[in-house]
């Protein structure tokens, strides 16, 4: 039976508060408080090392669709020799950043959920209250830390593999010249435009992990409450990550006007 939209209402209100409660005391975790390094690094392990296939094989195709989608439209213009500064641009502006967080958050905010999800229903995180350790500290801290110090790496990386990919259709399909193509993608970026390409993934890191996170400690129902969170993650994160890839570039661009 449907909820009435009063009661639906006050659940997601209440979520939401739940959701900003958590990802707040994660935050004010990292500068006080004991740390657990080991926990830190094996999830940077886990979420950035474990994530590098992936992203080199999506920032690298999409440079090679971008150069060719480029070439029909920049042909009609005579500019076919601007394809490296199309390139870069959409690739460190935009498609790298986005694409970057969308997969990394399909691949690790389903992994942390159902992990987490998994130690809820089996009351593993009661067991840590109960011994004295606080659950945010031991398991939310580290992974939204290693979220977003990885997916700034992750997001050069898909960078320069996309140009490399625009390199590669432009030179052996396009017939441009190599040093012509480096040269107009390197040209063609401002401090600004980086900026904004590399602000993107600290909050697409951030997203992931507290989502992820939050939807694996407020699992209900047992596995398939799992399964159900696990897909929730991936979703929300999904969403969150392309409103705040909109909201961040319209703040760039009012910060450095392009």
């Amino acid at each position: 039976m449907p909820l009435p939209f009063e009661t639906f209402a006050k659940q997601k209100i209440a979520s939401v508060q739940e959701y900003s409660l958590l990802a707040g005391r994660a935050v004010a975790n990292v500068f006080t408080g004991r740390r657990y390094w080991a926990d830190i690094y094996t999830q940077m392990d886990s979420i950035g090392f474990g994530s590098v296939p992936i992203i080199l094989l999506t920032g690298f195709f999409t440079g090679c669709v971008l150069a060719l989608q480029s070439e029909t439209a920049l042909k009609q213009f005579g500019a076919v020799n601007m394809t490296g500064s199309l390139v870069s641009l959409s690739m460190v502006k935009e498609l790298g950043p986005v694409l970057t967080g969308l997969m990394v958050s399909g691949r690790n905010a389903s992994g942390i959920a159902s992990e987490l999800g998994s130690m809820k229903v089996t009351e593993q995180i009661d067991a840590m209250r109960a011994l004295g350790t606080d659950p945010i500290r031991k398991l939310v801290t580290p992974r939204l830390v290693a979220s977003v110090f990885m997916l700034f790496w992750l997001t050069i990386l898909a960078d320069a593999v996309g140009v490399l990919g625009g390199a590669i259709v432009s030179i052996s399909m396009l017939g441009l010249n190599f040093t012509y193509y480096l040269h107009s993608s390197y040209q063609t970026l401002y401090f600004a435009d980086v900026a904004q390409g590399l602000a993107k993934p600290v909050f697409s890191g951030f997203i992931m992990s507290t989502v992820g996170c939050y939807c694996g400690m407020t699992t209900k129902g047992g596995t398939q409450g799992v399964g159900r969170a696990t897909t929730h993650a991936v979703v929300i994160s999904a969403i969150f990550i392309i409103v705040c890839d909109f909201l961040v570039t319209r703040l760039m661009i009012g910060i450095f006007g392009r």
